[in-house]
């Protein structure tokens, strides 16, 4: 008769693999609180989805992989009422990557004019945060030379949940921006 008390390796290997699964299962808990959390401000707030459009101003592309396993069905941005748009003007936030290639100055002014207001800029990784190209003639070195930036979320490239925290941050920015301003349509009660 075999018990588990006499192989240890295999009963030491079932310990490791619980801690494991304990320790996944706990940052999938708090993914979720995070998640939770920001689609409720979203709706609270505005009563309606917020549109992001992405603007790659000479990355290396690692920090737009991250960002497009946001829309995975592992985080699953949807669900959280923020979606993508190719389009500026339909884009309430601006997610930009890289280190501001000069080369992309006048389109990026461009992409940030074509918004409507109230609009939140996020620099996303370390290359738009300054960190890794010093400005030279053909980069400005971070984002925040060309454009008024309100989040900055820092990584290289940022984790998807540390951009899901940063654009929980830039949600609350941009409900600053806008005190007055009801997103719900009158009569409507605000009723989800």
């Amino acid at each position: 008769m075999t018990t588990s008390n006499q192989n240890p390796s295999i009963h030491g290997q079932r310990d490791i693999t619980a801690d494991s699964q304990a320790q996944t299962r706990s940052g999938t808990d708090a993914g979720q609180r995070t998640a939770d959390q920001l689609r409720q401000r979203i709706v609270s707030q505005f009563g309606r989805s917020l549109h992001i459009r992405t603007l790659d101003t000479g990355s290396c592309a690692v920090c737009e992989q991250e960002i497009r396993l946001l829309s995975a069905p592992h985080y699953d941005l949807h669900r959280l009422g923020l979606f993508f748009t190719p389009a500026p003007r339909h884009a309430d936030l601006l997610l930009v990557t890289g280190p501001m290639v000069r080369a992309f100055e006048v389109a990026a002014r461009k992409a940030y004019e074509a918004m409507p207001g109230p609009k939140v800029v996020v620099a996303t990784g370390a290359c738009a945060l300054g960190g890794v190209y010093q400005p030279d003639p053909f980069v400005h070195g971070q984002v925040g030379a060309v454009l008024p930036v309100d989040v900055w979320i820092p990584g290289c490239p940022p984790s998807p949940l540390a951009l899901l925290h940063g654009l929980s941050v830039a949600v609350g920015r941009l409900a600053e921006k806008t005190p007055g301003l009801t997103f719900v349509a009158d009569g409507d009660g605000g009723g989800a």
